[in-house]
């Protein structure tokens, strides 16, 4: 089976365009398309549905995807295995999260874990959500944290904290100094949303839906930390897990309850290698005695 077009696959199944492919992968439109026919060719069955703009998977694309990355992650990781052979040096914990939750869990975690043993040693590995499962399943980590549902929905994740949305202003906004906000509030002061695939407004709309009621997006952005970023300079509300904000913008915002009950959960998955990082069971331990400070049951 061609591994080069494994990977483009892969990628298509992720970018679901040609194009974006083609840039990740480094090869040409023309190339590319080659090693689609290739596979779909050894496979016997078509992967993806043309369209104008974007290619549609199959079933059969989907249910090949499981296996695809676990082809090509037992072949990266070969050198690796290899490297661990011939150095003494114990491996590193290897992490996998989300930009909103090594700030507030996986950072405290592992400095805690490592002043109990300054000889461990992690590696952090930061990335956005929509990459979170296909990294998780094909990098070859220990641990992943992220907020649930998982974006693979075959991994099984153990929950670890719920955490209520409250609503971020500016420090200096005149609703910033209130106990909590209602909807009233909110109607004439701009809305910074996350874009509708993000786990944060699906909470928001869930909670607005339930309560009969709609909120408009003034903007509308893809990160949680470009939402923060356009708060603190004035151009808006948005809503953020408390123990998320970046510390470097704490003097910069305010984080006031929502009188509208909206969360989600976070969550960890282990990797399915069968030999487990010793200090893995550790950091589990630190992450959730840190999860009751931050998030405490209501």
């Amino acid at each position: 089976m061609n591994i080069k077009a494994l990977r483009l696959y892969i990628s298509l199944m992720e970018n679901l365009t040609l194009a974006r492919a083609c840039e990740e992968l480094h090869t040409s439109q023309p190339a590319a398309s080659r090693l689609l026919r290739i596979l779909e060719d050894q496979l016997g069955e078509p992967l993806f549905q043309r369209t104008r703009k974007r290619l549609v998977p199959t079933p059969a694309a989907e249910v090949f995807l499981p296996e695809a990355i676990r082809i090509l992650k037992s072949i990266d990781n070969i050198p690796e295995i290899f490297a661990q052979n011939r150095s003494k040096a114990a491996r590193p914990l290897r992490i996998l999260c989300l930009p909103r939750i090594v700030n507030a869990l996986v950072v405290p975690a592992v400095s805690e874990l490592s002043h109990l043993d300054c000889a461990l040693r992690f590696k952090i590995d930061v990335c956005p959500r929509r990459d979170f499962g296909r990294r998780l399943v094909y990098g070859n980590y220990d641990i992943g944290v992220s907020s649930l549902p998982l974006p693979l929905g075959t991994m099984q994740a153990e929950v670890l904290a719920r955490a209520a949305l409250h609503v971020m202003l500016p420090a200096d906004h005149p609703l910033a100094k209130r106990q909590c906000l209602d909807l009233s509030d909110l109607m004439t002061v701009p809305y910074v949303a996350l874009d509708e695939h993000t786990v944060v407004r699906q909470a928001v709309d869930q909670a607005l839906a339930r309560s009969g009621t709609t909120l408009e997006a003034t903007h509308e952005v893809s990160t949680s930390e470009v939402a923060s970023q356009m708060v603190r300079d004035g151009m808006g509300f948005t809503f953020v897990d408390p123990a998320s904000v970046w510390p470097v913008m704490a003097r910069d915002v305010a984080v006031v309850p929502w009188s509208i009950p909206a969360s989600f959960e976070i969550g960890y998955v282990l990797s399915q290698s069968p030999h487990a990082h010793s200090a893995r069971a550790a950091f589990i331990e630190k992450l959730k005695h840190i999860c009751v400070q931050r998030y405490p049951v209501s």
